[in-house]
């Protein structure tokens, strides 16, 4: 890496809530220790190198605005690189660990597949080198199944059997360099696996496409000896009108219909569990109650904005719900925390990237501390335990068991007069996590 990108821009370090560097975290101290693990062990932190070195802020109303010294905007394998050297620069003066990409985000795709997985090989060589060079890591790759006109009506579920082939092939490729580059893990976002009307749609035909296909990315995986984890991305529409990977619920039940179940674990997106009418603490929880949540992309949504607006997380509030259902899974396993987010359209400076995430990452360190505090003094766990615990012996016990039916429980509830549950006190727990918030 010869050329700086980001001159004006050093290390930044931890230096406390007081200080007045706004290129400094407040909160984050990547090595202090909360819950019995260091900072960065709870959270590793990716960043996305789609939103963070090649997003234009583009919009459906005007173009790009972001500055971007480090790209050309051409598809020349030499841009490329260059674009690389930045990401790692950025890596490095931010102190975070581990990227995230798309095949197409690294490597520019070209006249024909052969020539796009070449350009791949090349640009993943020189990636190679950069995390030799630095110790970062993959967190996870994939492959972009979605921008390319091919891919206008799906990739594994298009109607057109070629397309489906093309999208294998890309897939095939981006497995071989994710393992190449000793990614951690692999995800499956379908972007556009999904339909628009159902009057043309044969959504059984298309949905068994799509298990094929990650069926064939199982058996793959095995051939080439990729330990990685493979996970799901759900989102439930935009740019489709449904897409079948739409929430935690029903990629889990896709899995379990399909025999997939043990293979994928889910990477949950605030901003797409939002747009499913869910908070993200609903499908993470829901992940994580069926063991199956594997990684999270952090970002939110603009609550008066029906689409996917990819912000920054900087409410504590959830990035305290976040952690709690994270720490109460015992931690990653696999996966991290990935900022798949955007700075704003008019935040267009290349320092407007360090802002941001340092934002991000003070926010859950917050929201860690907030959330390790809970547990430690059990306040909420207590409540719930005691609020559930007539199932904690007699009838109720043996309603949990299944140890009685219908005719059991008529007899019993004969004998009772009127039964009612305890308050629900949700407003006085709201105001004891206002308490502990950091």
């Amino acid at each position: 890496m010869s050329q700086e990108f980001f001159p004006k821009v050093t290390t930044i370090a931890y230096e406390g809530p007081k200080t007045k560097n706004r290129l400094a975290f407040r909160h984050y101290n990547a090595d202090e220790v909360v819950a019995g693990k260091k900072m960065k062990d709870h959270f590793r932190f990716a960043v996305a190198y789609w939103h963070t070195m090649k997003n234009s802020l583009a919009d459906p109303f005007g173009v790009g605005t972001a500055i971007r010294p480090w790209d050309d905007g051409s598809k020349s394998v030499e841009n490329a690189k260059r674009v690389a050297d930045a990401c790692f620069e950025f890596l490095q003066k931010l102190g975070v660990e581990y990227y995230c990409f798309h095949d197409r985000d690294v490597s520019p795709e070209l006249g024909d597949l052969q020539a796009s997985n070449d350009a791949l090989d090349e640009v993943s060589d020189h990636l190679l080198k950069l995390q030799k060079a630095t110790g970062k890591k993959l967190l996870w790759g994939t492959a972009c199944l979605f921008s390319h006109p091919r891919y206008n009506q799906g990739a594994a579920t298009s109607p057109c059997a070629d397309v489906f082939a093309y999208a294998a092939a890309q897939v095939k490729k981006a497995m071989d360099v994710t393992k190449k580059l000793g990614g951690q893990g692999y995800t499956f976002w379908g972007g556009r696996e999904g339909y628009a009307s159902l009057i043309n749609t044969d959504m059984k035909r298309e949905v068994n496409h799509l298990a094929a296909l990650l069926h064939m990315a199982v058996d793959y995986k095995k051939a080439i000896g990729f330990k990685g984890q493979f996970y799901i991305e759900p989102k439930p529409r935009e740019p489709s009108t449904h897409q079948y990977d739409s929430d935690s619920a029903a990629c889990l039940n896709f899995l379990r219909e399909h025999n997939l179940l043990g293979d994928f674990k889910l990477n949950i997106e605030t901003n797409h569990a939002t747009l499913a009418g869910h908070t993200v603490q609903h499908d993470l929880t829901v992940a994580a109650n069926a063991g199956a949540l594997g990684s999270i992309d952090a970002n939110a949504g603009d609550e008066l904005i029906g689409w996917d607006t990819d912000q920054f997380p900087t409410n504590i509030y959830m990035t305290t719900q976040i952690m709690l259902v994270v720490l109460k899974m015992g931690g990653f396993k696999t996966g991290g925390l990935n900022f798949d987010a955007k700075v704003r359209r008019e935040s267009f400076e290349p320092v407007d990237l360090f802002h941001a995430h340092i934002g991000g990452m003070d926010a859950f360190a917050r929201g860690l501390k907030t959330a390790a505090g809970l547990i430690k003094d059990g306040v909420l766990d207590k409540f719930v335990a005691k609020r559930y615990s007539s199932y904690d012996s007699g009838m109720g016990k043996k309603i949990e068991k299944r140890q009685v039916g219908f005719a059991q429980l008529e007899k019993y509830a004969l004998g009772l007069k009127n039964p009612m549950p305890g308050s629900g006190r949700q407003e006085m727990l709201e105001n004891i996590i206002n308490d502990y918030l950091q």
